[in-house]
This record gives structure tokens, sequence and C-alpha cells, in this order.
């Protein structure tokens, strides 16, 4: 059967709904979630999809026990769609800005230590230059945000590519290793007793990133290589704000990226109510990298704060 390319596309009578449609069947996974998002009842969703598998003549889904997975054709499709809507969305948002007098919108995603550490001076300074600039950010993990940067909800991202996802669909540029630390309130148990051993930290709270998460992978992997048992009572949260509330208000243990623990213990953070706990390993992370989408150009405004934080890496590293 024949594949589906960009020059299919442009000569098959595939219009912008069919585009909109193949792309939302992407994402939702059921042609009733589909045809809710894009304003339509099902059967009109179901005509439309036959409708592009008779202009193709490949099909372009298949029924699962739940809700319904895309062919490969599909799946080319999707991704050929998702490119063109977005170069759309680029030109309709450069004129808009151009029309209103702003300057430029951008968005972008962040795992959190280089958040913190480059992503927000970064904007900062080219707010200076440019006061108007409109910033989307997002903060989340790598697997969410790489997965928001295919769907090109984001123009890049600083995270790290996620080892079920293939890394040629990216342009990366490595920018370095994070550290982490764990952190516990004022007044623990556990501080003011120096540098404190593995085993010492069994029979605390904890509070973990979900479980998958590579930090939490790394520390896991830490306490196991120093015969340590790992913690049984555990909060999961993706939460910074509900991980820095518990370690205030208990006994729990938490690792957060060294930049978040030296914010929070700043002038500008909260008040002293949590220290770095000492330890007697190191906590180091994969590396992160400046990622965005190979063969898709950013926009003026998202090229710019791109380079702003290119030159954020190189001050920071020096």
């Amino acid at each position: 059967m024949p594949a589906v390319g960009a020059d299919m596309l442009l000569r098959s009578g595939i219009k912008l709904a069919h585009m909109r449609m193949i792309v939302a069947l992407d994402d939702h996974g059921q042609v009733s979630a589909a045809a809710q998002v894009l304003g339509m009842s099902q059967p009109a969703a179901s005509r439309m999809i036959s409708e592009m598998e008779g202009i193709l003549k490949v099909p372009l889904y298949e029924r699962l026990s739940r809700g319904v997975g895309l062919t490969a054709y599909g799946q080319a499709l999707a991704r050929r769609a998702r490119a063109i809507l977005l170069e759309l969305r680029e030109v309709d948002r450069e004129i808009s800005d151009l029309r209103l007098g702003k300057g430029g919108s951008v968005f972008l995603g962040s795992v959190t230590a280089p958040a913190i550490e480059l992503a927000v001076p970064a904007i900062r300074k080219m707010r200076e230059q440019n006061p108007r600039l409109e910033v989307n950010f997002q903060v989340d993990t790598s697997a969410v945000l790489s997965r928001e940067l295919l769907a090109s909800r984001h123009d890049f991202i600083i995270a790290r590519i996620p080892d079920d996802l293939n890394p040629r669909l990216f342009e990366s540029r490595e920018i370095g290793v994070e550290r982490a630390c764990l952190i516990v309130r004022r007044g623990h148990p556990l501080a003011g007793r120096g540098v404190v051993p593995a085993e010492s930290l069994v029979g605390y709270d904890w509070v973990f990133q979900p479980a998958g998460s590579l930090l939490r992978r790394t520390m896991e992997r830490i306490l196991l290589s120093r015969n340590v048992a790992l913690p049984e009572r555990m909060l999961n949260t993706g939460s910074l704000l509900l991980t820095l509330v518990m370690v205030a208000q208990s006994d729990a243990i938490a690792p957060v990226s060294v930049e978040v623990a030296r914010f929070i213990g700043g002038e500008h953070g909260l008040g002293g109510a949590i220290d770095i706990l000492p330890v007697e390993f190191e906590i180091d992370v994969q590396p992160y990298s400046l990622i965005k989408m190979r063969n898709r150009e950013l926009s003026p405004a998202a090229a710019s704060l791109y380079q702003y934080i290119i030159d954020e890496i190189g001050q920071v590293s020096v």
C-alpha cells in the first residue's frame, strides 16, 4: 500500500479539518473524545475518518480493547499534519504579534533545575530588551515535556529525551549534569549531626517524584548500592509546592535539585524553614539538554529566547 508523505498530502485532497481530526485522534485515542475536542458528533467524526481513508486508500486506525490506535499510515499522517498545523499556527502568531505591536510569544518547557538556573534568568534578560514578550512556561518531568514537544505544544524544552522515544526526532544540545540533594525541615532529628550516613535515612517518611522519574530512580539506585532498604512510607507527587509543604511540616525527607534547595534556603526562600541535609554520597542525575524538534524552524521570538538560554549556559559554566 502507498506510503503517506508530505507531497501526497498536498495532492490528495486532505483538508485542514482532516488534519485536525487525525491529530486529535492521535492525542486522545478515542473517536468520541476527538469528536468532542473538535466540537462535532461522533458519527460526523467517523465519517471524516472514513473520508480520509478513502482519499489515501490506506487504513488509518484500528480498534483496541480501549479506544483506537493509529496504524503506521495514521501515525505518519498525524506527524505530517502536526507539522503543517504548527506552521500555520506560527504564521498566525507572528502576524497577530505584528498587528498588535507585541513582542512575540514563546512556548517553553523545562525540568526544575535548569528552569531556575537558566530559563528564568534568560527570560528576565530577554524581557528587558523585549518587554512585550509573552512566555508560556511549563515545568514538568522530561517524559511529559518531550511528548508536549512532539505534539507541537512547545517550541523547545530543557529536559532529557526519554528512552522510549526516537532521538533522531530531536536536535539536542547537552547542558550538564543535574545535581540533587536531600532536604529536611529546620530542626529535623537528623539535622545538626554532621554528615549523615545512608543507613540513618531508614525509618523516615519520604516525598518522591512519581515512580519511574529519573531523580527517584537515581535515589533508589544509590540506596540499593549501599545495601540500604528503600523507604516504605512515601508520598509520590510531581508537585514541588506539595513537596516543600510536606517537608516543612513533618520529618519527611525529599530529594530535590541543588538549585531548588539553594533558592528556597536563600534570603528569598522559605525563611529558614528548610535545610539541606549533608549526606555521605553525591546525587548526580543524568545530564539534561536543550532540545527542539529536528527540521522544525523556531519562530523569531522562540529563536531569540533559545539563544538567550545558550548565552546563559556559557555564563553558568564559566
